[in-house]
């Protein structure tokens, strides 16, 4: 029985069964959950070789685990990458990877549009270290070349954005960053590998947080590093995971996260089919000032999404007329859409992002990354689109009176 390692197996097929043959394990159709923290050597000379990154064995969990390094073959397979480190959470990816790309006096170029906590950690985090950030509108990729110096180590960017949905041109930015000599990490989580591969446009590393879409369920925290340069991979589990954060992820988690990859397609595909029809909604309701969607074809950037994204995402942004207020009273009155952070759940999720994923940005700041007070972002769900659409439209009537 073969373990469809072939890169010419099927995305679906690769989710369900890259890496893993249930004849060599007794005939167990779901893979062990290898629980042990620590692992026995057969001898000193192999033990010597796992602690100097020589030899790919197991020796302890902070490390090496074979559930999770399943789990890494599968996402490294599904984002054509050279190699995986998978994190106890998408924080914990996003700084074990930077920790090892970075030394003092190093400049990281980064967007306008960040994840708040991710904002905070370059902001008020590796800057407290010698390592300086700037910010530049990267919709324009000519903002990067211009920004882009002999100390840049480092270009980051989310696509789409958190929250308001801008998106980057994967390609054009990573051909500017490479000719300057600098890598590129994106955050990959609003799409996951199935809607879009950083890699195979540029990029150097593509992050998760598969708290989200890849497990899809809810249940569980973790994180993701895909590598198109095994050395980087190498280096960052060494380095930025065990030395550094030791942001372990627990085999359990492993375990809810494949399960989570094997309806992945078919769940973002009907995340997709249902926000295009709720982002075709909120345009043409009177309460909403601006939708951000990439696929409505009022976007700006409609049709760099259509190039780079097989499909055009879960997520939908808007903002109404009436700013905070109005924000808060449509919050208020939603009865079926949950409130709540986070995103790529069954369930439909609203959010506020002023008070709740980008409360660490001052007002200033939120201004400057087009973070407006009255924004709310929904992650549409898998109910019945009828169900969600006539939530939205009560609120959004509340609203409007």
């Amino acid at each position: 029985m073969t373990t469809f390692k072939s890169s010419n197996s099927g995305f679906s097929t690769r989710a369900i069964h890259f890496g893993y043959n249930p004849a060599e394990n007794k005939g167990a159709l779901v893979p062990p959950i290898y629980t042990s923290s620590t692992y026995s050597f057969p001898d000193v000379a192999y033990g010597s070789r796992c602690f100097a990154g020589e030899e790919a064995g197991y020796f302890y969990t902070r490390i090496a685990n074979p559930t999770l390094a399943l789990l890494e073959g599968r996402l490294a397979s599904l984002e054509e990458g050279a190699g995986a480190v998978v994190f106890g959470s998408g924080m914990g990816a996003i700084t074990a990877t930077l920790w090892s790309m970075l030394e003092q006096g190093d400049e990281v170029l980064a967007d306008m549009t960040l994840y708040g906590c991710t904002y905070a950690f370059l902001n008020h985090g590796l800057t407290r270290f010698g390592v300086t950030v700037h910010h530049v509108d990267m919709t324009d990729p000519a903002n990067v070349a211009a920004a882009i110096g002999p100390k840049t180590r480092v270009v980051y960017f989310e696509t789409p954005a958190n929250p308001n949905m801008r998106l980057v041109d994967i390609a054009a930015v990573a051909a500017i960053a490479h000719a300057g000599g600098a890598k590129v990490v994106v955050d990959n989580t609003y799409c996951t590998p199935y809607l879009q591969q950083p890699l195979l446009l540029g990029a150097d590393v593509s992050v998760h947080s598969m708290t989200k879409y890849l497990g899809g369920h809810g249940d569980l925290t973790a994180g993701a590093a895909i590598f198109s340069d095994i050395e980087l991979a190498l280096k960052v589990r060494l380095f930025g995971l065990k030395d550094m954060t030791g942001a372990v992820m627990s085999a359990q988690d492993a375990h809810l996260v494949m399960r989570g990859l094997k309806t992945l397609t078919l769940r973002m595909d009907r995340h997709c089919q249902s926000a295009q029809v709720v982002a075709e909604m909120l345009e043409q309701h009177g309460a909403t000032a601006v939708v951000h969607f990439p696929g409505l074809p009022s976007c700006p950037q409609h049709e760099l999404a259509k190039r780079q994204m097989r499909q055009f995402g879960g997520m939908v942004a808007f903002e109404l007329k009436g700013g905070l207020d109005a924000g808060v009273r449509f919050m208020n009155a939603l009865k079926l859409v949950t409130r709540a952070v986070s995103l790529g759940d069954a369930e439909t999720l609203a959010q506020h992002p002023a008070s709740m994923t980008h409360s660490t940005y001052t007002p200033e700041e939120r201004a400057a990354s087009g973070i407006p007070e009255g924004l709310v972002r929904l992650s549409i769900g898998l109910e019945d689109i009828k169900d969600v659409l006539a939530d939205l439209h009560q609120a959004l009537d509340h609203v409007a009176v």
